[in-house]
């Protein structure tokens, strides 16, 4: 029988806590190539938008998310009016991931796939869990007609 390692057992856990909000691949990010193609293109959106935002350097969805500061960079690329995101700092992870969740479950409708507590007890997220909540984030963006996609 196949083992079931841990990660594979918390993403089974997010997926039934939140009722399969996350599964499968963002909508539209779908291309030959399959789920590798897919995380590495949310990899490059993602730092389309983030570009040019002061302590944010996404290049990849653990150690660039540790702060809370690329969440809110990338909600604040679309919401600049919810917030002054000069006056965030690196090291206030728990406000910042507060307030970066807060903003994408009000503005946008995201589920809250992550908990603050859970990102701030170690210095490095989990990457699974960073990708799904990006990926659902990205999908409700999409839903609410602020992130344009290709129709293939």
């Amino acid at each position: 029988r196949p083992r079931v390692g841990s990660r594979a057992q918390r993403r089974s856990a997010i997926l039934e806590k939140f009722g399969g909000a996350a599964k499968g691949p963002a909508p539209h990010l779908q291309r030959s190539g399959g789920a590798a193609t897919v995380k590495t293109m949310l990899l490059e959106w993602c730092r389309a938008r983030t570009r040019g935002y002061p302590h944010v350097d996404v290049q990849n969805f653990s150690g660039s998310w540790g702060s809370g500061l690329a969440f809110c960079a990338l909600l604040h690329s679309f919401f600049p009016d919810a917030f002054d995101f000069a006056a965030l700092e690196p090291s206030a992870r728990r406000d910042n991931f507060a307030l970066a969740f807060t903003t994408a479950e009000e503005r946008v409708g995201c589920a809250p796939l992550l908990e603050v507590e859970d990102m701030v007890r170690l210095p490095v997220p989990d990457a699974k869990c960073v990708y799904t909540y990006v990926q659902e984030l990205y999908r409700c963006l999409v839903a609410k007609g602020l992130v344009k996609t290709k129709k293939t």
